[in-house]
């Protein structure tokens, strides 16, 4: 019976064969252990000369690190082997041997690791980041599906930006024209709204900045779940639900990857709501405190955003940001016009701004003085302009970068490693 590592607990005791790699070996006089992968998990096999030979053990003996490898022998439960299991090994057929492998079980620089990244994701720890990184994505579509979104896909290639002019990757396109890659799907996911009601995207996007910092990349993943008829505080409801919801879901399905990780579950077993809800100037006030100088009006940078999320044992949510730093499309509030209806979400331990979102400008005459005087091309959002010209009604929506999620719940120091070619 040939079967997957993660499905052996149904084999105890049985004869079966696993397809994988060789990922370590050590010896002891008469006996190799040999641990393989198979992709699906890890399992340390037992091969003696008694049981296959001196010509199979010999040449098991020179097998080099990432050999593929085909091994048949019996189940054997054994509460000392790290999934409960190990392997007795009657056969080993050697499919492709490898020699020189290039990450070896030394300590490696990270400038190097990445440039084996291709093959630094076979690791067990790489492994276990994008294992919870599935775990995560598959808990973000069922959360939306079964509160009734749909999933429509928006447009990667895009004729003008979403939030600003100066983070785009321009492409060329036909007749001399520039496109650009998307920054958000919000805008398309918008018109989705109008539409379909609730809604979501999911895909990538793309911010041009060199950013070198832990939790910035040029390329991430974003889910945009879009609602009509929807208030600010409605989606912040909603994004609240949805942190909680996942990190339920990793805490029960993914135990053995955060062991794999050292990942101190105590700090994501609090994250529960109610969450702590701050106004901007709430925040503002709160970091002076801290010690921190920050004057209204800027945007939370990376200090501000770590300080303020080291002060609660749970996700943060902050509101009503000033308009000056926020988005063309974004409502301002109705008691004080200076203010936006606005969101973001810090996770906690300092992880910082996970999810950002809000109210749409759903009036016509205030969007088009909005779109001129960010010196945006009015042509390129006549169609977005039409949402407010046929049955305009309030909207709201978030978007939230995947791999920020995961570097919070995996406990990365970077996160360039919560996505697999970074």
């Amino acid at each position: 019976m040939t079967t997957y590592i993660n499905q052996i607990a149904n084999y105890k005791g049985q004869e079966i064969t696993l397809r994988g790699w060789l990922h370590n070996r050590r010896s002891s006089g008469k006996i190799h252990f040999l641990t393989i992968r198979d992709g699906s998990g890890f399992i340390q096999t037992v091969m003696s000369k008694a049981s296959v030979g001196d010509e199979l053990f010999q040449r098991a003996d020179h097998l080099s690190q990432e050999t593929a490898v085909i091994v048949s022998g019996r189940v054997r439960a054994d509460v000392r082997a790290p999934g409960g299991y190990e392997l007795d090994v009657a056969h080993i057929e050697v499919v492709d041997e490898t020699n020189d492998y290039p990450i070896s079980p030394k300590e490696h620089g990270i400038d190097y690791l990445l440039d084996h990244r291709h093959l630094w994701i076979r690791s067990e720890r790489q492994q276990a980041i994008l294992r919870v990184r599935h775990e995560i994505i598959d808990t973000i579509r069922t959360f939306f599906n079964e509160r009734g979104f749909v999933l429509v896909d928006t447009p990667i290639f895009t004729p003008a930006a979403c939030e600003g002019t100066t983070t785009l990757f321009s492409v060329p396109y036909f007749e001399d024209r520039t496109a650009y890659l998307t920054q958000s799907g919000q805008l398309y996911n918008e018109a989705n709204a109008m539409s379909l009601g609730k809604v979501y995207c999911f895909g990538p996007t793309f911010r041009a900045e060199k950013s070198k910092t832990r939790r910035h990349l040029t390329e991430f993943w974003m889910v945009e779940p879009e609602i009509a008829y929807a208030t600010l505080d409605d989606i912040v409801k909603l994004a609240e639900e949805l942190v909680v919801t996942i990190v339920a879901r990793v805490l029960t399905t993914r135990k053995s990857e955060l062991a794999v990780l050292k990942r101190d579950t105590t700090p994501l077993e609090k994250v529960k709501t109610p969450f702590p809800h701050l106004s901007y100037d709430e925040a503002t006030e709160l970091l002076k405190k801290l010690g921190l100088s920050f004057e209204w009006g800027g945007d939370f940078g990376s200090p501000a955003q770590t300080a303020l999320a080291k002060h609660f044992d749970r996700p943060v949510v902050i509101h009503r940001f000033p308009m000056s730093i926020k988005a063309f499309y974004m409502k301002p509030d109705s008691a004080r016009p200076e203010l936006s209806l606005s969101v973001d979400l810090f996770a906690s331990e300092g992880y910082g701004e996970i999810i950002g979102g809000g109210q749409r400008v759903d009036d016509y005459n205030l969007l088009l003085d909005r779109i001129k005087s960010n010196k945006l091309p009015q042509e390129a959002f006549e169609w977005y302009l039409d949402l407010r010209r046929y049955g305009s009604v309030p909207h709201s929506g978030f978007g939230m970068g995947i791999e920020r999620g995961v570097a919070w719940i995996c406990g990365l120091e970077h996160v360039r490693e919560a996505i697999p070619y970074p």
